[in-house]
């Protein structure tokens, strides 16, 4: 049959990605405590396309991850998928995205009481013909409480949930899990799903206890990973939804080994 992709292109022009969108998976990924949880993904799948050529074969992405499924994909599985889209489309530059909900057991902190707290995470994977980078994302809701209302207020302060995004460069293999227990060690308390009151109470004077402005999260997440050797450089954002403004408070640091 005639093979209208591979035809010349009439256009001077190279694509720098091309592709497919929010392709809907059923995935398995590693989980520290349980080796593997099950979940649901949505993947990006882009390849470069030379000038001379008129399209892509979109179906040989669908091909590629079909055949890649069936298994855990952690950071370790995703350079073989990449070297195939290398390889099947003769590219010189291939690009993934794999974002989904991952899910971890919270107990409250008094009754024990056990829930499920879910985090939007993502993997940005990138290879060439002569390297690749991989990049997680972790966006991780935290509660926090405003130091200057502490300081000034007679009774109580404001606080408010926020949420740290953040994005490493990855040297070796992390776990998620650690990436959300260092943000939420940074945070005035964590977020618990299920909370009885006698959680509430101790969630309320924690964060009581542990201030902290948007500047203070990103400032102590950050310097925690500038010390991990597994990290080549990393964003990380925070965003509170300011309980007494209708606005949000907001910073990020950028840092990139050198």
């Amino acid at each position: 049959m005639k093979d209208v992709q591979n035809q010349k292109s009439k256009s001077q022009l190279d694509v720098d990605r091309v592709g497919i969108k929010h392709l809907l998976i059923p995935l398995i990924v590693l989980d520290k405590e349980n080796k593997t949880q099950n979940t649901l993904a949505r993947v990006n799948m882009y390849v470069d396309l030379p000038k001379q050529y008129k399209g892509t074969h979109m179906s040989r992405f669908l091909e590629i991850i079909y055949n890649s499924i069936t298994r855990a994909i952690s950071v370790r599985d995703l350079g073989p998928i990449l070297e195939d889209m290398i390889k099947k489309f003769k590219a010189k530059i291939a690009h993934m995205d794999i974002e989904f909900p991952f899910f971890l057991e919270k107990i409250a902190p008094v009754t024990k009481k056990r829930s499920m707290l879910d985090y939007n995470c993502k993997f940005v994977c990138i290879k060439t013909r002569t390297g690749h980078q991989t990049l997680l994302s972790v966006e991780v809701p935290i509660t926090t409480l405003c130091p200057c209302s502490k300081e000034i207020s007679r009774f109580g302060a404001h606080n408010q949930r926020g949420n740290v995004k953040l994005q490493v460069i990855l040297k070796k293999f992390i776990w998620i899990e650690d990436l959300i227990k260092l943000v939420e060690k940074q945070a005035s308390c964590e977020i618990y799903p299920l909370l009885k009151r006698e959680d509430e109470a101790y969630v309320t004077e924690r964060a009581y206890k542990n201030p902290r402005f948007v500047e203070d999260i990103v400032r102590r997440v950050a310097s925690k990973l500038k010390k991990d050797n597994r990290v080549g450089g990393f964003s990380v954002e925070c965003e509170n939804f300011e309980s007494i403004h209708n606005h949000s408070a907001y910073a990020c640091i950028n840092w990139r080994m050198k």
